[in-house]
């Protein structure tokens, strides 16, 4: 006789004092294994997002679809290249100034994901558009805890203006819930994984800096209740439960290690939350791997990723350049200045490679959380010291459309049919987004 099990409930959730873990995806949530099952499976949308544009002559691929020679900056998603396709030509016509003050970076970087021209205003009247992430977080509804995820290096700059006539609203971020409401990122660790794991009630000060200081793992919390699920499960949820604990395991280990290295600086820096790794490389890879929890657990299908806040000043003496991001951007043809922004360039994409490989070593059913997921990866600009809003360096990666390839469409096609046409691959049946004219037929579905 065969014994039907009732699936497991995505929604299961393992529980102990306060703490709740959403689970990764596992066979037994599944009622059977037909391919039916197996299309119906999430699909997510991720944004990768580098600030102050990139030297496009090292970007841009020589040759036209499948086979391309991946040019230097593209040179570390080689291992990925079946799953990328680099797009050139396309642009944002509502960042041009329109009559308004010239402010590149305060109108380029929230026409990234909107397709809108924004508002020139220093004060709290700000307005832009619904961006394409928050789009989908609406189309997701409340399938999943978090309707989405916003990730990010830098800290947000003071309320004022960031750029000419612009409020800083406009640069801090990419994601807007509506015209009138950005949504910021967050720039802790500690903060990302409460959020993730905690129990969403309000902390005052004081529990808030005991839960900080706390040694003892989440998983501690869980363990009997891991262990009663464990029973329930066969042999490949089992190790696929495991991997995703030891992730787990090891976020909060680095966090408690940035914790205690920043303990140091508070009293002198008062600015900095404690969790923030004192490296940059350690802190944008926890990020990356936070972001890959999130989806790995369902906690949230779309979130959005920026390596640097637009008019970052950042230097990178950890791979010789000691000098701002934002001022080598402005590069005049300096050859030395275009080598160092070059080098830039390649190190955060160097970064995104990171991304690609830990969304494909994820598991998620017989695939991988990359083969259900588009990921847009660019920045606001071409060429930076043209603050060139009409020739974007575009990434689109993941299983759900056709890797392997570089597409050109004619220079002036506005990104939003890109946009709109990423709706379409996620099931959204939107008519029309920003100021789009079409879907990008080009963009076609795996």
């Amino acid at each position: 006789m065969i014994v039907m099990r009732k699936p497991l409930s995505r929604r299961t959730m393992l529980r102990g004092l306060g703490t709740m873990m959403a689970l990764p995806f596992m066979e037994a949530m599944m009622p059977s294994a037909k391919a039916a099952d197996i299309a119906a499976r999430p699909k997510r949308l991720q944004i990768f997002y580098s600030p102050n544009g990139m030297m496009m002559e090292n970007f841009l691929p020589t040759a036209q679809g499948p086979g391309f020679t991946l040019p230097p900056t593209l040179e570390p998603l080689a291992p990925h290249r079946d799953y990328i396709t680099v797009i050139t030509g396309l642009g944002h016509p509502s960042a041009a100034a329109m009559g308004d003050r010239p402010a590149g970076h305060g109108r380029s970087c929230p026409a990234f994901i909107t397709g809108t021209h924004v508002k020139q205003t220093e004060g709290t009247d700000i307005r832009c558009a619904i961006s394409v992430d928050q789009v989908y977080a609406n189309h997701v509804g409340d399938a999943t805890q978090l309707s989405s995820l916003e990730l990010g290096i830098d800290q947000a700059s003071l309320l004022g203006s960031c750029d000419i006539g612009y409020s800083c609203a406009y640069t801090n971020g990419i994601s807007w819930r509506s015209p009138t409401v950005p949504l910021p990122v967050t720039a802790n660790p500690r903060d990302v994984f409460e959020r993730l794991f905690g129990d969403g009630d309000a902390l005052d000060e004081g529990s808030r800096l005991a839960q900080l200081r706390r040694q003892s793992s989440i998983l501690d919390f869980v363990m009997d209740d891991t262990a009663r699920l464990s029973g329930q499960l066969g042999m490949e949820d089992r190790r696929k439960l495991e991997e995703y604990l030891e992730a787990t395991r090891d976020i909060e280990r680095r966090i408690q290690k940035a914790m205690a290295s920043s303990g140091g600086t508070q009293v002198a820096n008062l600015e900095r939350p404690a969790g923030i790794p004192e490296s940059f490389d350690d802190h944008v890879r926890m990020m990356i791997d936070l972001q890959v929890l999130a989806m790995q657990a369902d906690i949230t299908r779309v979130s959005s990723f920026m390596i640097g806040r637009e008019l970052s000043n950042r230097t990178y003496p950890e791979i010789g350049v000691p000098d701002s991001h934002h001022m080598l951007s402005h590069h005049g043809g300096n050859p030395e200045k275009i080598a160092k922004l070059s080098r830039i360039n390649r190190h955060h994409m160097e970064y995104f490679a990171y991304y690609l490989q830990r969304m494909k070593e994820t598991k998620d059913g017989e695939g991988s959380l990359l083969d259900r997921t588009l990921v847009l990866r660019g920045s606001a600009f071409g060429d930076p010291n043209e603050h060139d809003h009409m020739d974007l360096p575009i990434v689109v990666a993941g299983g759900l459309v056709k890797g392997d390839r570089h597409l050109v469409v004619e220079k002036g096609t506005t990104m939003s049919n890109l946009l709109l046409a990423s709706l379409h691959i996620l099931g959204v049946p939107e008519q029309s987004f920003g100021d789009s004219t079409g879907p990008l037929k080009a963009l076609a579905s795996a």
